[in-house]
């Protein structure tokens, strides 16, 4: 990384992939270390996330010192033909992350209808958290600082790095993959959709902070939903058919927003 440099977007293009991974070897011992000191650990799984995710922060954090430029690229979310992508962007990617358990729910019930017996393949009871602090911390992790590491490593570092050896595109698609293995079984797909979404935003205005706001807002909104038990609505009968058609209308608007996008960008 460059120090010499002072705006905060440029600093991070400076970053590099080796610098990158010692910190995160650097993460992963520390947080191994506080599972063997840290019993409770073991108990909740989501805090070696909650651990990992923090000390890479520290590592951004360090990385990023005195730099400006951070109120310009904020203020530059607020800009109507910037929200309006953002908006955008959000809503048709959140629909088309349901569409896994769309075809699941529909599935479910036309199955039904024909078999009485049949027991549904999703589980759409209300999900138990558990102890509070637990929880909460869970909803800082997915909510703050998900997004920001996610999008710092993925987008800012790896993504930027690549694109200087192997070209953008196939940047975008190495990243996006490596990105989307971390996500659960039933929404790699959508994670990697999304991913080449954010590394397009990121492109289109040279401001980590736009797929940021894009992921910040999704990751408010699961959890909004998780927390109201809103996929026992969304998700029953009828109204999971028409969720199946907005998930899959969703997915085409994605492939032309990305036909549309990327040439642009790649020339």
């Amino acid at each position: 990384m460059d120090f010499s440099v002072s705006d905060f977007n440029v600093r991070l293009r400076t970053i590099r992939l080796r610098e990158f991974a010692v910190a995160l070897v650097a993460a992963l011992i520390i947080t191994l270390l506080l599972d063997v000191l840290f019993p409770i650990m073991d108990v909740y799984d989501d805090l070696l996330v909650v651990s990992l995710v923090l000390c890479l922060l520290v590592f951004f954090v360090w990385a990023l010192r005195n730099t400006d430029g951070l109120k310009r690229d904020i203020n530059a979310l607020f800009e109507p033909e910037t929200s309006r992508e953002i908006l955008y962007v959000l809503i048709i990617n959140l629909l088309f992350a349901f569409i896994y358990v769309s075809i699941g729910a529909s599935f479910d019930i036309v199955l039904t209808v024909f078999d009485p017996t049949w027991i549904p393949s999703l589980d759409l009871s209300p999900v138990y958290y558990g102890d509070s602090i637990i929880y909460f911390l869970m909803l800082f992790t997915s909510i703050i600082c998900a997004p920001l590491i996610e999008e710092l490593s993925f987008r800012g570092v790896l993504f930027n790095r690549l694109k200087i050896r192997i070209g953008i595109l196939p940047a975008m698609l190495l990243s996006s993959v490596f990105f989307a293995v971390g996500h659960e079984f039933g929404g790699i797909i959508s994670a990697f959709v999304f991913g080449m979404c954010m590394c397009v935003l990121y492109l289109k205005t040279d401001n980590i902070f736009v797929p940021m706001a894009v992921h910040f807002l999704n990751n408010l909104l699961i959890c909004i939903m998780e927390y109201f038990n809103m996929e026992s609505f969304l998700f029953g009968t009828p109204s999971a058919f028409l969720m199946l058609v907005l998930s899959v209308v969703s997915g085409v608007l994605i492939i032309i927003y990305l036909i549309r996008e990327i040439p642009k960008l790649s020339a």
